[in-house]
């Protein structure tokens, strides 16, 4: 296992630079996921750790090696990719030990290597079949486990759920999770979900357009946003936002409703601003404010609501069973230590 430097790491594609300078340290059995819409740069940046694409400027080391100019055989590093790629003509298990095999390693080390990551992964049953005789969630675990019969000091996952449906998707996140805590081994992984980065990371580098947003645990970024792009990113369904300006010690919103300002953002007054509030921090209020209702989604647990508040469109999220019907109004309440105020101008969260 070791730690993963990158240090101001630039890609550049002729004249256009698609990393801007990336600074992010991984230590030692961390699970860092690299999160952000397409195109952000994250799976280009973990290519780069992988060796498979060059770096124009800046460093990554491995350990106490710089890889800028190393191999990727040579990295110690394993990588799962999103499309699984293993050999059709071989069975499970000559496809996890084909890696050994290359190095010469002994009958007697392929055996009881293969046989421990079949164990870890419950293929013991699926070593003679082929891949075309697998579910795509069980060729997601003979890639996992070619890659841990390797021992590397760094995995690297690249949109490795991507191709399955929603109920294994859950499955493996957890498989995914619970793998890591077995072995401990450092681990970079892609994803654009942020739900799988909120449920598997223990720190999350949140990307966008090839700059690094906001670098914290999940939980972190949830509660304390430094910008607008990741309060909005971060979280399902989005955070609301509210446009407006801070005065005499309250917000009030384009349409002139008022809302109460958390602490943080006191003393702002006639700035331009942005009013955050996640959609479970709404509260049905009888001398609340109005909400005009356009579409009820009940999911059984909660009702999310979407509807007409302040003049946005907004959607809120209920553990009460709500009665009324689209086209009504409800009337809710607003916590202001839970809300968020962004500068309208930078987008940055005001008392971060």
């Amino acid at each position: 296992m070791a730690n993963v430097s990158i240090r101001n790491v630039r890609k550049r594609f002729g004249s256009t630079e698609i990393l801007h300078g990336v600074d992010v340290e991984i230590d030692d059995g961390e699970f860092v996921i690299l999160v952000g819409p397409s195109g952000c740069g994250k799976s280009t940046l973990l290519r780069m750790i992988a060796g498979l694409e060059n770096i124009s400027s800046g460093e990554i080391a491995i350990g106490d090696r710089v890889v800028n100019n190393i191999a990727p055989k040579e990295r110690d590093i394993a990588m799962v990719f999103q499309n699984y790629a293993l050999y059709p003509h071989m069975t499970v298990r000559d496809n996890m030990a084909f890696s050994l095999s290359l190095t010469n390693a002994s009958k007697a080390e392929i055996d009881e290597k293969v046989g421990r990551a079949a164990q870890i992964l419950g293929l013991n049953p699926y070593l003679a079949r082929y891949p075309r005789q697998l579910s795509g969630g069980q060729r997601q675990r003979v890639a996992m486990g070619r890659a841990i019969v390797r021992d590397p000091q760094v995995f690297l996952f690249d949109e490795p759920l991507s191709n399955l449906d929603a109920k294994l998707r859950v499955a493996m996140r957890a498989e995914i999770k619970e793998l890591h805590q077995r072995l401990q081994t450092t681990t970079v992984y892609v994803t654009h979900d942020q739900i799988e980065a909120m449920t598997m990371a223990d720190k999350i580098v949140v990307m966008n357009a090839g700059n690094v947003e906001q670098i914290g645990a999940p939980l972190d970024l949830y509660d304390k946003p430094n910008n607008l792009f990741v309060a909005g990113f971060i979280g399902s369904p989005a955070m609301n936002f509210v446009k407006g300006k801070v005065a005499d010690g309250a917000f009030t919103a384009e349409d002139g409703t008022i809302l109460p300002l958390p602490p943080s953002a006191a003393g702002q007054d006639g700035r331009p601003a942005v009013y955050g509030i996640r959609p479970e921090h709404f509260r049905l209020a009888g001398d609340g404010l109005p909400a005009r209702i356009t579409v009820l989604e009940p999911t059984g647990s909660e009702t999310q609501v979407m509807a007409h508040f302040a003049g946005t469109p907004i959607i809120g999220a209920f553990r009460e069973r709500i009665a009324a019907k689209p086209g009504e109004t409800i009337r809710v309440s607003v916590d202001p230590m839970a809300a968020h105020v962004f500068d309208g101008a930078t987008g940055q969260r005001i008392g971060a």
